[in-house]
């Protein structure tokens, strides 16, 4: 019955984890730095070249802007962004979202080891 109660302890080899860093954890941290870099750099080509680029293909495509040029066009669109309008915004972050995607893409085609 006390073998029951208090079985006998098997003595084994206690296997303890290490608490320092992983080395493979420690390259693969996100900077905080580097990602605003990505950041201000996307939402600059999102502000600025995205809606050049827009009414370039525009222009070749459906004809002239009908408010005037590629300046008007892009008074618009600042015009959009500052009512807060979810598709002139999806036009400045898309950038910047596309870069996400990519790496998180890259990160799952990569082989682990």
């Amino acid at each position: 019955m006390a073998a029951l109660l208090c079985p006998v302890a098997i003595e084994e080899p206690v296997h303890l984890e290490s608490t320092a860093p992983d080395p493979d954890l420690t390259d693969k941290r996100v900077s905080v730095p580097r990602e605003f870099m990505f950041l201000a750099a996307s939402l600059l080509v999102g502000l600025l070249l995205v809606p050049l680029l827009i009414w370039v293909a525009g222009h070749y495509t459906l004809g002239s802007y009908a408010h005037g040029g590629p300046w008007m066009l892009f008074t618009d669109y600042v015009k959009g962004l500052a009512h807060g309008s979810p598709i002139f915004w999806a036009v400045a972050l898309g950038p910047y979202l596309i870069v996400v995607l990519l790496r998180l893409l890259r990160s799952q085609l990569r082989p682990r080891a």
